[in-house]
């Protein structure tokens, strides 16, 4: 009689058996309990894409109409882009017990995607998860209702959130960037599209980790974005979306969260960027790459601006186990020369995700490593003072009417004077109540401050009457 060996007849029974599982599945059919898997909730973005460009759709009308209340917060960091707000009525340096009077609020999507405000109109780019897609929602400052909504489709996965920039408004256009480096243009007044580049199909973009939080610039009225594919940076005609000039990008550097900064450079208008591999200055006029510095790279991630400062000088920051640079941009021979003042090391100051704000000859942040305090640095990197007992987390502040309004991470509001001369906390309260991940960029117009958490959208009324 003939044995066969073990090992020849583990096959032959393992087929047999497959054979007989598959045919019991075909039967009767998947478990019903099963759920599909939702691209991202895993800490992964979907990157499959879409091998289309997506089209707008129509604008489609609320009941809101827009507020008489004047003012502008055109985009990312005010006017000035500098977390600045000007102008309006005074503010009140207390507030109830039950906190600041609340206007309205909205739930939006799972994000971090701030407002812009024009013409009594507030601009938020939301995202639709039902019909998977970005979607520009316009409202009334008033009392947030909606006056028209528009979108197109585009899948984009939970991952720290969806929603992440601010629009920028420029006359009679709206101009957005999406999550996944979609750049549109629309009527501000009808919400109608107006054209749509997908700049990852169409630019050579790589979308970030964490998609993208760059948002959109205009300076001398064109629009100026960092694709960081084929050219690293664009100028565009926003109104017609033409392609007005590209600037090199010699060594590949791809896209960070960090949005474009104008800076006059030795009586020329430049345009400033950090990407993965360092950071550059291209001229504004026709994108010629002026200078480059590798001194600044990208370590996980880079969110915070540069912030530009007398003397040719740009301030450089982040988290991640990482400090801050001061860079000096000087005119050599060769050209322009980024050279390296000093370094800041984490515990002196880190910004892990917010600009710091530069004001009175002093820049203002809140350093994230250790106490995760305000502190008020001098131009030589000296720490003048922190805010002591008042710990903070990686939201936004801005100042308005000499008082720093500061968000901490569970929606919790704080006024502040802060001056070089010192730092004296005037009020806080928790304006949303359950609040979490409270990072999103802060807007304020006339008193009223727009601010949000990770769902929800809230306008405050911050007036001292």
């Amino acid at each position: 009689m003939k044995v066969h060996a073990p090992e020849a007849i583990l096959p032959t029974l393992t087929a047999t058996v497959g054979v007989v599982l598959l045919a019991f599945w075909l039967a009767t059919g998947p478990p019903s309990d099963l759920e599909p898997r939702t691209s991202g909730r895993d800490g992964t973005i979907d990157r499959s894409g879409q091998t289309a460009r997506p089209e707008p759709g129509q604008p489609i009308a609320g009941p809101g109409t827009a507020s008489e209340i004047p003012g502008q917060w055109p985009g990312f960091l005010g006017p000035g882009r500098d977390s600045i707000a000007t102008g309006g009525p005074p503010l009140a340096r207390s507030w109830p017990a039950e906190g600041p009077p609340v206007l309205w609020s909205i739930d939006v999507a799972e994000g971090y995607a701030g407002a812009a405000i024009s013409d009594g109109r507030v601009y938020v780019l939301d995202y639709d998860e039902e019909a998977e897609a970005d979607t520009l929602r316009c409202l009334s400052l008033d009392d947030g209702r909606e006056i028209w909504r528009n979108s197109y489709p585009v899948v984009v996965a939970f991952h720290h959130g969806m929603t992440r920039t601010v629009p920028t408004i420029v006359g009679d256009y709206v101009i957005t960037m999406g999550p996944r480096c979609h750049l549109a243009c629309w009527d501000a007044a009808t919400g109608k599209s107006h054209w749509l580049i997908d700049l990852e199909r169409d630019h050579g973009t790589r979308v970030p980790e964490w998609y993208t939080g760059q948002c959109p610039l205009v300076d001398q009225d064109r629009l100026i974005v960092a694709p960081c594919g084929d050219a690293m940076l664009m100028a565009i005609d926003y109104r017609t979306g033409d392609v007005i000039w590209q600037s090199p990008n010699p060594k590949g550097w791809n896209m960070t969260h960090v949005s474009i900064v104008p800076m006059e450079l030795q009586g020329r208008r430049t345009y400033v960027y950090c990407a993965s591999g360092g950071v550059a200055g291209v001229a504004a006029d026709d994108g010629t790459l002026l200078w480059e510095t590798t001194a600044w790279k990208e370590i996980n991630a880079t969110s915070p601006s540069p912030v530009v400062l007398p003397d040719d000088r740009l301030f450089l920051s982040r988290g991640y186990g990482s400090g801050a640079l001061m860079l000096q941009l000087v005119k050599t021979d060769s050209g322009i020369e980024a050279q390296s003042l000093f370094e800041l090391t984490p515990k002196q100051f880190s910004s892990e995700q917010q600009t710091p704000i530069y004001r009175d000859g002093h820049l203002f942040g809140i350093r994230k490593v250790g106490a995760k305090t305000m502190v008020c640095l001098d131009l030589d990197g000296n720490e003048v003072w922190d805010s002591g007992g008042d710990r903070f987390g990686l939201g936004p502040y801005l100042f308005a009417d000499d008082l720093l309004l500061i968000l901490d991470d569970d929606a919790t509001l704080t006024a502040a004077e802060a001056t070089p001369s010192g730092y004296k906390r005037l009020a806080r309260h928790k304006v949303l109540p359950g609040g979490h991940d409270a990072w999103g960029p802060m807007a304020m117009v006339a008193g009223r401050l727009i601010l949000r958490d990770m769902t929800r959208l809230v306008c405050l009324d911050l007036r001292a009457n």
